[in-house]
């Protein structure tokens, strides 16, 4: 079943469509790698791999930061909110689409954690979802 999602920053000065087959074509997962760290200011990084066919900007530009990894970060130059990031190898095939500026993220569920065994001692794993405790950072 097709679904159609949006999002945006904080201010609604940058806003995104995803236009999904189904809500298995969106991979959500939760990560705990010192990048998402630092990058969402608290343990742990929630984002969805989607295609990038699916993902759309409606209204305003981002401002992208390639970092010395090669992933680049987009995001908006006014609030700052950010939207989504990709790898060199991945620009042209996906986005991970930052799960908390989606209007309705609940309809695209967590399907994995990944950096498990760098989770908090004080967060407990998600019952039912894949754990993948090593990945090379």
């Amino acid at each position: 079943m097709a679904i159609h999602l949006q999002g945006r920053c904080v201010c609604k000065k940058l806003q995104y469509s995803l236009q999904l087959d189904s809500a298995e074509d969106a991979r959500t997962t939760l990560c705990h790698c010192h990048s998402c760290r630092r990058a969402f200011g608290t343990n742990y990084g929630l984002t969805a791999k989607v295609p990038i066919h699916a993902f759309k900007y409606e209204s305003g530009s981002p401002t992208k930061y390639k970092q010395e990894n090669g992933v680049t970060r987009e995001f908006c130059d006014n609030c700052g909110a950010y939207i989504c990031e990709y790898g060199e190898e991945a620009a042209d095939k996906f986005r991970y689409i930052m799960w908390g500026s989606l209007d309705e993220p609940e309809k695209i569920p967590p399907k994995g954690e990944f950096f498990c065994k760098s989770r908090p001692a004080w967060m407990p794993e998600i019952p039912g979802l894949f754990h993948k405790k090593e990945i090379k950072e």
